[in-house]
């Protein structure tokens, strides 16, 4: 991650309760509650958190239990374990990430998906 982190909790800490964070958020150890963060939260490979997560950005190298909304983007690695519900504009799972649970894309109108027109075409013959 290239920008500077505001807060980090670190691989032997743990946290309960909500948490409110101006700026970045790397999160090594466990964290039960609730997350708001204005920028980036990101859940390193020993993360464990038990939590509904708002933010602009969340990176998911560990464990989540919660559901997760974002204004802009959710990225899964290969090693991520996410069990919950997902909101948010864009969304990458890496192969090996394990996703349990719903996802609901912001800013895509039904109007603009067309699969089901595309189902209706008749065959020719």
């Amino acid at each position: 991650m290239a920008e500077n982190l505001s807060t980090i909790i670190g691989k032997d800490s743990a946290f309960t309760g909500d948490l409110e964070v101006k700026g970045t958020l790397r999160i090594d150890g466990r964290v039960k509650g609730r997350i708001i963060c204005d920028e980036t939260v990101s859940i390193g490979a020993t993360g464990e958190v038990e939590a509904e997560i708002d933010a602009k950005l969340v990176i998911v190298s560990g464990t989540v239990v919660g559901n997760i909304r974002t204004s802009e983007k959710i990225e899964m690695q290969a090693k991520a374990k996410v069990l919950g519900d997902v909101s948010t504009k864009n969304i990458v799972i890496e192969q090996g990430a394990i996703f349990h649970g719903s996802c609901q894309m912001k800013g895509v109108k039904e109007g603009e998906i067309k699969a089901d027109k595309m189902m209706e075409k008749k065959p020719t013959g």
